[in-house]
C-alpha cells in the first residue's frame, strides 16, 4: 500500500468539523471529556488547509493519534485533530538497511507485524506497544532492550500555524528517554504525518531481557542461539499480554511512570537499605531503577483512589476501573509519587502527558 497523496488537491471547505465531540473513544484511559471541535485528518492536505482556514483561525489545537499517552483531565476548549492517515511502504534500501515509511495514523503493533511479514526485522522488541506510528517518536517508545530512536531515520510533519511541511532528522527530534522535541517545545505546534525507519540488514537479536529470555526458553529457544525476529516478536507479545491489561478491556496508558535514573552513590545507599532493589547499570555510570518495584514496595499494587487504581499484576500501570476522571488519575499518580519520594528519596516522572 502506498502512502496517501500529499499534494494539495482539496479546498479548506472540504475539511469538516464536529462540534461538542466526545473524546472517550480516542484515549486509551477511556476518560469521558469533550472537545469543542474535532476534525478527523485522513489526508495530509487537510492539515495544510486547516492552517489557512479562517473558521479556526486562532483556535487552540490538540493533536491526537491513538490517545495512548495522554490523560485528559477536563474538556478541551479548542480543536482536536485526530490523525487517521494510513499507508506504509518500503522507500529504498542500501548496503546497510531497508528504509520503511509509515503514515502517522497506522496502528503501531500492526505496522511492526507488517515489517516482519515483509522480511524486514528490527522492530520486533517493540511489539504490542499501544498507539500509532506518529506517536512513537513523540514518546521515543522503548521496550525489552530497544528504543525507537535506534531504528529512526526521519519524519515529516506539518507546522500547524503555517501549513509548512518540515523534515526532521534524529538530531532535530532531540530524542531522550521517553522524550523528544515533540513532547516539549514542539508539542501541538506540529502534527507528524509520516515516519521513516532504518531497519538493519545485519540483524542481531535483542533477547537478553530477563522476561523475554525466559519466554524464549519456555518456547524451546535460547537467547542468542537460533532466535528469529518472529520468535522475539511472539515472546514479547506473550510477555506483554501476561503482564499488562488490554486497554480495550481495562482503560490504561501502559507504563505510567518512567524508570528513574540516579547516580551510583544514591543507588548504593538505597541498596544498603533495600537489598532487593531492582536496578540496571547504565553506560554513563548512572543506574536505572525499576519504578514498578518502588511503587510495589510502597504498597500501591492493586490499590484504588475512586475509580482509578494501580493494576493488581503490574504496579507500573494505572487503570480506569470504570468512570474514572482525569482528576482521579492525576490524584492517584501524585499520591504514588509522594510515597516513593518519602520512602526512597526518588522522584517519579509520569510518561503520559496531562491535558
Amino acid at each position: 500500500m502506498s502512502l496517501p497523496d500529499c499534494s494539495p488537491g482539496h479546498s479548506p471547505d472540504s475539511v469538516s468539523f464536529v462540534p461538542d465531540a466526545s473524546l472517550r473513544p480516542y484515549n486509551t484511559f477511556g476518560i469521558d471529556v469533550r472537545a469543542r471541535l474535532l476534525c478527523k485528518i485522513e489526508r495530509e492536505d487537510q492539515l495544510i488547509g486547516i492552517a489557512r482556514d479562517s473558521r479556526v483561525a486562532g483556535e487552540r489545537m490538540l493533536v491526537l493519534g491513538g490517545g495512548s499517552n495522554v490523560v485528559l483531565t477536563r474538556d478541551f476548549d479548542g480543536l482536536v485533530l485526530l490523525i487517521e492517515l494510513r499507508g506504509k511502504r518500503i522507500v529504498r534500501e542500501d548496503d546497510e538497511a531497508w528504509y520503511v515509511e509509515a503514515a502517522a495514523g497506522e496502528n503501531w503493533h500492526d505496522f511492526v507485524a507488517w515489517t516482519l511479514a515483509e522480511g524486514l526485522p528490527g522492530l520486533e522488541n517493540l511489539a504490542l506497544i499501544p498507539g500509532t506510528v506518529g506517536a512513537a517518536p513523540i514518546q521515543n517508545i522503548g521496550a525489552y532492550g530497544l528504543e525507537m530512536c535506534e531504528r529512526f531515520a526521519s519524519l515529516r510533519a506539518v507546522e500547524l500555524a503555517t501549513g509548512e511541511i518540515v523534515e526532521f532528522d534524529a538530531a532535530a527530534c532531540r530524542f531522550g528517554y521517553r522524550d523528544s522535541f515533540f513532547k516539549r517545545e514542539g508539542r501541538d505546534r506540529f502534527a507528524i504525518v509520516s515516519v521513516t525507519f532504518k531497519l538493519p540488514k545485519a540483524w542481531a537479536p535483542h533477547a537478553d531481557y530477563a522476561d523475554v529470555a525466559r519466554e524464549l526458553a519456555a518456547r524451546g529457544g535460547a537467547a542468542g542461539l537460533a532466535v528469529t525476529p518472529q520468535a522475539i516478536f511472539d515472546a514479547v507479545v506473550a510477555v506483554r499480554r501476561a503482564k499488562l491489561p488490554d486497554p480495550l478491556v481495562l482503560g490504561n496508558a501502559g507504563s505510567f511512570f518512567k524508570n528513574p535514573v540516579v547516580d551510583a552513590a544514591q543507588c548504593d545507599a538505597l541498596k544498603a537499605r533495600e537489598p532487593e532493589l531492582v536496578s540496571y547499570r547504565q553506560p554513563d555510570g548512572r543506574v536505572k531503577l525499576a519504578a514498578g518495584w518502588l511503587i510495589d514496595r510502597c504498597g500501591w499494587k492493586g490499590r484504588a483512589m475512586g475509580a482509578a487504581a494501580v493494576h493488581e499484576r503490574q504496579a507500573l500501570v494505572l487503570v480506569n476501573r470504570g468512570g474514572a476522571t482525569g482528576a482521579e488519575v492525576l490524584a492517584l499518580a501524585r499520591a504514588i509519587q509522594k510515597d516513593v519520594l518519602e520512602r526512597f528519596g526518588v522522584e517519579l516522572e509520569a510518561e503520559p502527558v496531562f491535558l
